[in-house]
């Protein structure tokens, strides 16, 4: 399967945001959940199951000047496998202008066993951006283990490279669960933060698997966790 979805975020004559832009193919189909404050909120429903491995998917997201968007998704994301031998795909990709806002806040992608699933992100901040990107990822369902799973985010602000990070997952990972990566842990996640407006914090622990990190090419910072299931890991990001 194939689908292709986009939103656009501008900024309206009252202060405010509007959406220019709302478009949805199954499985991927966008609603907008209008909220009486702040930034505007769409939320990803997903009108199929998976992804199932083929499947080739791309989102779009673009928030002008001075725009604020939030995006969730209704439900956790469950990478499935299929007849075919394709790796299922979603492609993400995303530009915040300057003096916009965006708030990534999807709920979790589950590997299930036997899946094949590529997640890869591009943002492109310009400066004076702000951005809130969380990405979990649980390895496989309950008393499950995890097929394959690659979740590549590449992060741009001002032009320079602000975060490179890529988690690969599974059978075809060697030592993916060992001491060097997840350590046995059954979720891990990320959240990052760009906040040009904000002093940055200092290098701490957020949790016994949890560390919060300044990043040094931007005004951002990285929560980086592992934990032993979604709920706890949700916990360590917040977000």
């Amino acid at each position: 399967m194939r689908a292709l979805a986009r939103v656009t975020a501008v900024a309206d004559s009252r202060g405010g945001t509007r959406l220019a832009q709302v478009r949805g193919e199954p499985p991927l189909i966008l609603r907008h959940t209008p909220a009486p404050t702040g930034p505007a909120v769409v939320h990803l429903v997903g009108a199929a199951a998976g992804p199932l491995a083929g499947d080739d998917l791309r989102l779009e997201v673009e928030v002008g000047p001075g725009a604020a968007l939030r995006l969730h998704s209704v439900a956790a994301s469950v990478a499935l496998p299929s007849r075919v031998t394709a790796a299922s795909r979603l492609t993400v990709t995303v530009t915040v202008a300057a003096g916009g806002s965006l708030d990534w806040l999807p709920e979790q992608l589950v590997a299930a066993r036997g899946c094949n699933h590529v997640s890869a992100s591009t943002v492109e901040l310009a400066e004076g951006a702000r951005l809130v990107w969380r990405e979990e990822l649980v390895c496989g369902r309950h008393d499950e283990a995890p097929g394959d799973a690659v979740i590549e985010t590449s992060v741009t602000y001002a032009g320079r490279p602000l975060l490179r990070q890529s988690m690969a997952i599974g059978p075809a990972s060697i030592g993916w669960d060992g001491p060097a990566v997840l350590g046995g842990a059954k979720a891990t996640g990320s959240l990052l933060r760009v906040a040009p407006d904000e002093p940055m914090p200092a290098a701490r622990t957020v949790g016994p698997t949890a560390v919060l990190v300044p990043l040094a090419t931007g005004p951002a910072s990285l929560v980086t966790a592992t934990a032993p299931d979604a709920h706890t890991l949700r916990a360590y990001l917040g977000g």
